[in-house]
């Protein structure tokens, strides 16, 4: 095992403050079992869980109470032992609605539901891949990918490198750091897990330069490893997380247009999902809970929290104090790819790696101005696409132009409106032209599927 400094550097990206001291030094702390939970069947990518309980039903903790429903769909299990009290649709944070189970917890329960240990060291790719499927492991770095479709690579393709994303670049999130710092065993035994359901690629461990403390104690822990195994050092460049933008920088590998990582022989997967790959084999433990971060100028005392998903933003509020000062804005995730959400009321789920609070002081009101053809946009995009032609389309109605400029590759990551002097909406552009495509594509099908039929 070796550390060395990536080789490669992607096109365009920025350099948002960081913010990272408010709550990086803070230890993990395990919040107290809430009294209520909401466990949403909507906590990653795809088609959500089909529920499987009633009100009245008794659940355990690790009980599955959603089923995945459709290839890109996870399982949902429940984080605590308790009553169901009701099944009702709810906001995510994301805004979308989606069935939620409430559960009334019973604190006194002992134990919950667990599978038989896997020994990984000689299970076959097949085992640990359902055994993922089985404990609802997802991606808890982004949008929540199913880790039992990523690791099951498509016949004829090979996994060359398997990166463990640990860059954490957006502004304020610490979970990841936190993790890296206090469990760098649990992430060796994901990697070595997800590298035997690979078939045995090389391991990069990507982190960003600002966490030398996670990179040492990774050292530790990765000592002595078999094969080709290394810690790749990023600098400090958003959004040096992407899935994308990660495969450049540490391999120097480009994923064509359109195509998935795998396309280029690499897996990305998170740190922080490769620790809860490792529970579920070894412990037979379900993904019930996760590490989130709850910061910014707006809580008395930014912290890392460990908590049941379905735990509501305002306990983790509660458990950091409280909120100090005049809060304007409330995010969901961090600065730059986060949803601002209205109220304290949303559940978490397994991709909630922050919740941050600010205050007036740290958000200010704006108009946009006409663009004045800088180009600074150009130059900020990750994707080497044309926001400011693409947002001029949108305003204009034209979605079919916004879509000849690619705006489908826009990852939306929002390095174009950071560095938009004019402070234009420019990534809420791409968003509206994206959402506008996929519900024509998806008429477009559904009219292709009736004429099939007739």
């Amino acid at each position: 095992m070796k550390t060395a400094k990536a080789r490669f550097r992607f096109k365009g990206g920025v350099h948002p403050a960081y913010h990272k001291e408010l709550s990086c030094a803070a230890p993990v702390r395990d919040l107290p079992l809430p009294g209520l939970l909401a466990v949403s069947m909507s906590q990653h990518l795809g088609a959500p869980a089909k529920c499987l309980v009633k009100p009245g039903d008794r659940v355990e903790r690790g009980m599955k109470i959603g089923e995945k429903n459709g290839f890109i769909s996870c399982a949902v299990h429940s984080p605590a032992a308790g009553v169901v009290k009701s099944v009702e649709t709810v906001p995510t944070a994301t805004g979308a609605m989606a069935p939620a189970v409430f559960i009334e917890t019973d604190p006194s329960a002992k134990g919950g539901v667990r599978l038989p240990r896997i020994d990984w060291r000689k299970a076959s790719p097949a085992d640990i891949v359902q055994r993922a499927e089985e404990c609802g492991i997802c991606g808890m770095g982004g949008a929540g990918f199913p880790t039992a479709v990523k690791i099951s690579p498509p016949k004829g393709s090979k996994c060359d490198f398997l990166i463990l994303n640990g860059a954490e670049c957006e502004p304020y999130l610490t979970a990841d750091h936190r993790l890296m710092l206090e469990c760098p065993e649990r992430v060796r035994v994901g990697a070595e897990i997800l590298r035997r359901a690979l078939g045995g690629p090389a391991v990069r461990i990507a982190v960003e330069e600002n966490k030398p403390d996670a990179i040492a104690a990774l050292e530790k822990a990765f000592a002595g490893i078999d094969g080709d195994v290394e810690i790749t050092v990023l600098p400090c460049l958003y959004p040096q997380g992407s899935e994308k933008h990660q495969i450049r920088a540490v391999t120097g590998r480009i994923v064509p247009e359109g195509a998935l990582p795998i396309s280029t022989g690499c897996v990305v997967e998170n740190v922080s999902t490769a620790a809860a790959l490792a529970d579920a084999v070894e412990a037979g433990e379900p993904l019930v809970s996760r590490i989130t971060a709850v910061t910014g100028d707006g809580v008395s005392s930014p912290c890392n929290v460990r908590a049941p998903v379905g735990t509501r933003y305002s306990e983790l509020c509660a458990f950091a104090g409280g909120e100090t000062g005049k809060v304007a804005k409330v995010i969901s995730g961090g600065p730059m790819m986060g949803f601002n959400v209205p109220n304290l009321d949303i559940p978490t789920t397994k991709t909630t790696s922050g919740l941050l609070f600010l205050t007036e002081a740290s958000v200010f009101e704006y108009s946009s101005s006409p663009c004045i053809g800088c180009g600074r946009c150009m130059r900020a995009c990750p994707m080497n696409l044309s926001p400011a032609e693409i947002s001029r389309c949108v305003e204009s109605g034209d979605i079919g132009g916004a879509e000849a400029l690619w705006v489908m590759d826009c990852i939306e990551c929002g390095s174009c409106s950071f560095s938009c002097p004019a402070r234009r909406d420019i990534t809420q552009h791409c968003r509206r032209a994206k959402a506008s495509i996929r519900a024509a594509r998806a008429i477009e099908a559904a009219k292709a599927k009736a004429a099939a039929k007739a």
